[in-house]
């Protein structure tokens, strides 16, 4: 039998859509947005569908932002000679942490992984290469350790490879399949400290 009403079941199960949350989870953030003052609750609501509605991919690195051009992108400080290529938003919002970087990054949004049907051309590596036309000493590719991260490392190196960028590659201290968004800024720091020419 069902404890919960409808309204009920059904905010559990949109909740539980979300990554990382299960049905417990689900049901625990469910009972505290109902506990919520009512304006809490439209101010969250609102937020959503405000950040739905306004945030794109960045035309320069294809990270998420509210802007033309995403913060890093549009700060004149930053070395535009050198670009990270990460997998994710996740893994340069990691990297941002460690404030030790002051390149730029190119967000691919995926890796290539025959087995789920996904190739070069699924993720962004076209505007990576476009990207290299202009002033760039090196790529710094910031892949996981994944085998699928491996894969695309490689690729990535093959293809610039011939156009006399430099290409470097993090070092290992990252576990293998790690995720990089999960791994503390001292280890991400010395795997950027000590990468690797490909």
């Amino acid at each position: 039998m069902d404890s919960y009403s409808g309204y009920i079941n059904k905010l559990i199960a949109e909740l539980s859509i979300l990554p990382g949350i299960g049905n417990k989870s689900a049901g625990r953030l469910a009972y505290h947005i109902i506990n919520m003052p009512k304006d809490a609750v439209e101010r969250l609501a609102n937020t959503m569908v405000d950040a739905r509605e306004n945030i794109k991919y960045c035309k320069q690195c294809f990270t998420l932002t509210d802007k033309e051009l995403c913060p890093v992108c549009s700060d004149t400080s930053r070395n535009q000679k050198v670009i990270m290529v990460v997998e994710n938003t996740r893994d340069m919002s990691a990297y941002e942490r460690t404030h030790k970087y002051q390149g730029v990054y190119h967000v691919l949004h995926g890796a290539i992984n025959p087995s789920l049907g996904i190739g070069p051309s699924d993720i962004r590596l076209t505007e990576l290469i476009k990207r290299l036309q202009s002033d760039v000493d090196e790529v710094i590719i910031a892949t996981n350790s994944s085998i699928e991260g491996e894969t695309t490392a490689m690729y990535i190196s093959k293809l610039i490879k011939p156009t006399g960028v430099k290409v470097t590659r993090i070092a290992s201290g990252v576990p293998v399949g790690g995720e990089l968004e999960y791994i503390d800024e001292i280890t991400l720091s010395r795997a950027l400290d000590a990468r690797v020419e490909l």
